[in-house]
């Protein structure tokens, strides 16, 4: 499926789960892997807000990507965020979401605020 570039100049994001090891198959324990680098993957929650409205959001990022100084409840850059419908079927159901993936989570600063 098509990835859609999430721009992210005008949103805040805030980070309210930190970086865990993304598991492939939960009984077995394996763990996801780029499937061009090989590389672990990782996920984190955030709260995506812009212009009034937010959302909760797992990401998807490569462990390398991972960034110092990364403190839960403060503001986080995700530079080449995107969003990749997916749809599958499980036990019969036919289930479908957003996965997004991000090369990188950062920590930033908040934004300037106009005429405060």
């Amino acid at each position: 499926m098509r990835s859609i570039r999430v721009e992210t100049s005008a949103a805040t994001i805030l980070l309210t789960e930190a970086p865990e090891t993304k598991i492939k198959d939960r009984q077995t324990g394996e763990i996801a892997t780029d499937a061009n680098s090989g590389e672990p993957l990782m996920t984190l929650g955030v709260v995506y807000i812009e212009d009034g409205e937010s959302s909760l959001l797992k990401v998807t990022i490569p462990q390398s990507g991972v960034g110092e100084g990364l403190a839960l409840g403060a503001p986080v850059a995700l530079p080449g965020l995107v969003a990749r419908p997916w749809e599958s079927t499980f036990s019969g159901q036919q289930r479908h979401g957003i996965a997004f993936r991000a090369a990188a989570v950062t920590p930033a600063a908040f934004p300037a605020q106009v005429g405060v």
